[in-house]
């Protein structure tokens, strides 16, 4: 077990807190000397990597906690404000929680060493570290939680608390904001990018819906700009953003949501086909993106080939005996997002850039043939638009 938490040995006589709070040198030490094994890089990359790993937190704090935003800023001082609405994560030293399951835990020891993930935990990459990244990898770092009308502060630097929790003051809301400050001395630079974290936020709002995010950089002389996101139709606005400037072949975006028990997890697709002829589809795991396809991809296209296939047979759209709409067929034009999200992803090399599993496969093209079928039975004429422009583009003999 890699465990951070803070300067030196347990000696008789310190409090529980006390020994509790205790970092083993070795493990703090590793994470700042090798620094790649845990956010990927140095460089720019790493450095967002300590957003979304304080980021990932918030926004599983507020959808189970029942707020509804996760706000980010870029400080002009060269910091990283994240800051939730949820219920606020209790302090330890407060009593507001047991050793082992409070704030100053997730600050000093990795996620995947505290608990696994599960279908409704979303991630913002496939590291997983979790705040403990941020603490062990910034100069400096605070968090404010509150909680029951109180708000208490502890700091840290380099990976140590400097004191144990203070009280602050009363709250007149809740939740957990926590601010730090990169290490110049770990990262190649510092200064994090506006346009790529805007990139990722909405991704992240737009596979989470009803979430709010924001992200405002107060940097630029000239003022500070802000972005904010949210929507309510999850797969189906990500679709039908990614199709804004093009003419499409249906007036709306196929959307549905179905869970599989098979595959330990629920799914969401939508799609909809363009008049352009290139295949556009982004996958996602546990909202990770999954660059490499995998499982879910490979389940989803054979599931609306099949659906389509057998639609277009059972109303006189093919020719029986003729050539189904294979998946490379029925990929001309098609926009799609599939998003996964499981008890228990697994995935293919070491980049998690690939989804495994073929329960996955076989959930997810079940659900597809089945939901797809159903809209297309629904929906004869549309359904016969989308089957006439894939064979009209695909079948020689229809040329």
């Amino acid at each position: 077990m890699l465990d951070i938490r803070g300067g030196g040995c347990v000696t008789e006589g310190r409090s529980e807190y006390d020994g509790a709070r205790v970092i083993e040198v070795e493990g703090r030490e590793l994470m700042r000397k090798r620094p790649g094994m845990y956010v990927g890089s140095t460089g720019v990359g790493g450095l967002h990597q300590l957003v979304y790993e304080v980021a990932s937190r918030s926004v599983n704090e507020v959808l189970t906690g029942g707020g509804g935003r996760v706000d980010v800023t870029l400080t002009q001082d060269g910091g990283v404000r994240i800051a939730d609405d949820g219920p606020g994560i209790p302090f330890e030293a407060a009593g507001e929680a047991r050793v082992g399951d409070g704030l100053e835990t997730l600050l000093t020891r990795p996620e995947t060493e505290l608990r696994p993930d599960g279908r409704n935990t979303v991630r913002w990459s496939v590291y997983g570290v979790g705040p403990c990244a941020a603490t062990v990898m910034s100069s400096r770092l605070t968090a404010e939680v509150r909680r029951g009308g109180v708000r208490r502060v502890q700091e840290y630097a380099r990976g140590v608390a400097l004191v144990p929790p203070v009280t602050a003051g009363p709250a007149t809301d809740t939740g957990t904001t926590i601010a730090f400050w990169p290490d110049p001395g770990i990262f190649d630079t510092v200064e994090c990018s506006f346009a790529v974290l805007a990139r990722r936020v909405r991704e992240v709002a737009l596979l989470n819906r009803g979430l709010t995010l924001s992200l405002t950089d107060e940097r630029p002389a000239g003022g500070t700009r802000s972005v904010s996101f949210r929507y309510p139709d999850g797969a189906g606005d990500f679709v039908a953003l990614l199709d804004a400037e093009t003419e499409r072949v249906l007036p709306e975006v196929i959307a549905f949501e179905w869970e599989n028990e098979r595959m330990a997890g629920i799914a969401e697709a939508a799609l909809s086909w363009r008049s352009a002829r290139e295949e556009r589809v982004r996958s996602f795991a546990n909202s990770v993106p999954t660059p490499e396809g995998g499982t879910h991809e490979v389940g989803f296209r054979t599931g609306v080939a099949d659906a389509l296939t057998e639609h277009a047979l059972r109303h006189g759209l093919l020719k029986p005996g003729g050539p189904g709409l294979g998946a490379d067929r029925v990929g001309e034009g098609l926009t799609a997002v599939v998003s996964v999200r499981l008890d228990r992803p697994e995935y293919d090399g070491s980049t998690g850039g690939r989804l495994g599993g073929a329960t996955v496969r076989d959930g997810v093209e079940q659900g597809v043939r089945e939901h797809l079928g159903s809209w297309l039975d629904r929906h004869p004429e549309r359904a016969a638009a989308v089957i006439g422009r894939i064979t009209r583009d695909t079948d020689p003999d229809e040329s």
